[in-house]
């Protein structure tokens, strides 16, 4: 488990709080048991320029140059504006064309941290042309004060759009509305 200290305003967290407490009442209320196990999430936190460049940092590299793949292990960092992405390895895997990054596959823990958000899972695969990201196994997103669990979440860097499915929970904190 990791640890995030960071200030968000109330405000914000209301919008966030709400924001659950809404799609998580109509996916229960809406009476089909495969809708409840399915929630839709804004991600402002998560939006991310995708052209920017991404830096990689790690303990070990080793190279295949016949897959044309990057195998980093130990401490590993992707970084790519304010978006932060750590596990214990991570396979770049090369554009067929030679002209960048095509995936990010991440494994042996997996973080996710932007300045409002921050997700965790077993794995994650960071395909860098659509701009989306997708987390499987015990993922767990904290926004704010809230918190929303399932087993896999796909996040649109893009448009800062999510999903979540698959046993999806969550622990919000009642509030105010902004």
């Amino acid at each position: 488990m990791f640890q995030l200290r960071a200030s968000f305003s109330l405000a914000a967290i209301s919008r966030v709080t709400l924001g659950l407490a809404v799609v998580l009442c109509l996916s229960f209320l809406s009476g089909d048991p495969a809708r409840a196990q399915q929630a839709n999430i804004r991600f402002g936190g998560l939006q991310q320029d995708t052209t920017l460049p991404v830096e990689v940092t790690s303990d070990t590299l080793s190279v295949d140059q016949a897959s044309g793949a990057a195998m980093f292990t130990g401490n590993v960092m992707a970084k790519q504006g304010e978006m932060r992405l750590t596990a214990g390895t991570i396979r770049v895997e090369y554009a067929s064309d030679g002209q960048g990054i095509a995936r990010l596959i991440a494994s042996d823990g997996v973080t996710l941290v932007s300045p409002s958000d921050a997700a965790e899972a077993r794995e994650a695969v960071y395909t860098i042309a659509s701009g989306t990201v997708e987390m499987t196994g015990d993922v767990l997103l904290t926004q704010g004060r809230a918190a929303i669990s399932g087993q896999n979440l796909t996040v649109n860097l893009t448009d800062g759009t999510g999903t979540m499915t698959g046993g999806v929970k969550t622990v919000f904190q009642p509030g105010s509305a902004p």
